[in-house]
């Protein structure tokens, strides 16, 4: 039997939940009531943050596809969460991307880096995402450095790292969003970036105005719109970050049970990514252990399957 050491079990971690009065139910006109309910979920998220679970590096990179989806759409683009799950792990090794593919890869690199960022951090992010790079947006950084200094509230830094973006280049919506979910995170202390505004660009609460116009980097009320989207953000970070530590906890109890050489690193890999393939190799494990090993997961109810088809199968949390 494989007795390789199970990950730590997620049953000490229980996962805070945003107050009901604290999660938005439509758009607001009260910059007060929109920081009043962010600062509380921000609190909420906060905590799940800091908690260290083992399931977190998943979570995260699940939030990146949200973000991900939410900007291919923004930049008119027609692939959704589960065309850009495909175009990440069914690759083989040495294709391109595309261009989807490269927004995924630009909050993928948001989700699992340290922060404070570089200029080089954000001329790779600019080119993934397909925009001009100006040396201005160095000079955003400057001023996000800035304001970090002055410690003003976290979604109000975010609001105004996205603006300054927009003001250097008006094109550069998608990274703007970028830029305000990687300032969110800095002004939080947290130590990788958690992708949480981008997810709601298109959110109905998000509208502003008599004409109910999408609410965008160069609006004159972003501030309120990002207290609203942290609000909503991080109300669904928490939900989903209930689930899959629900998950995280039965492939715990089932790790005993699992006799396949390696499995110990697929359980690692289901913790830390959104999904792995059915077809995982590695000097431990043929193609047909790991499909052997993933539908022995699916029958113990410890894994789910992601992607819907018979074959070319993707599982995680």
């Amino acid at each position: 039997m494989n007795r390789q050491a199970a990950p730590a079990s997620s049953s000490a971690i229980p996962v805070p939940r945003v107050p009901a009065w604290a999660v938005p139910r439509g758009p607001l006109e009260s910059d007060v009531e929109a920081a009043w309910m962010a600062g509380s979920a921000l609190n909420s998220l906060d905590h799940l943050v800091r908690s260290d679970a083992p399931w977190l590096g998943a979570w995260r990179h699940r939030l990146a596809l949200k973000a991900a989806a939410a900007t291919v759409k923004l930049m008119r683009r027609t692939e959704d969460e589960s065309q850009l799950r495909d175009a990440w792990y069914l690759r083989k090794t040495g294709d391109a991307f595309g261009p989807a593919g490269n927004v995924l890869l630009a909050w993928r690199k948001l989700a699992g880096r340290s922060l404070p960022p570089v200029v080089e951090d954000l001329q790779s992010v600019a080119d993934l995402l397909g925009m001009p790079w100006s040396d201005g947006f160095g000079d955003c950084l400057e001023e996000l450095a800035a304001d970090m200094r002055a410690a003003a509230p976290a979604p109000l830094i975010a609001a105004r790292a996205a603006t300054a973006v927009m003001r250097e280049d008006p094109k550069a919506e998608a990274l703007a969003w970028w830029m305000a979910d990687c300032a969110l995170s800095w002004r939080m202390g947290w130590r990788h970036a958690v992708p949480l505004l981008a997810s709601q660009i298109f959110s109905p609460i998000l509208r502003t105005g008599s004409d109910r116009r999408r609410g965008r980097p160069d609006a004159p009320a972003f501030e309120r719109i990002v207290c609203l989207a942290a609000a909503a953000g991080a109300a669904e970070a928490c939900r989903l970050a209930a689930g899959m530590a629900q998950q995280a906890e039965r492939l715990h109890e089932v790790m005993p049970k699992l006799r396949a050489k390696g499995a110990g690193e697929v359980i690692a890999l289901l913790l830390s990514d959104d999904a792995v393939s059915s077809s995982f190799t590695s000097k431990a494990m043929t193609r047909w252990a790991s499909r052997r090993l993933f539908e022995r997961l699916q029958q113990l109810d410890a894994v789910r399957e992601l992607s819907g088809r018979p074959t070319f199968r993707l599982y995680g949390l």
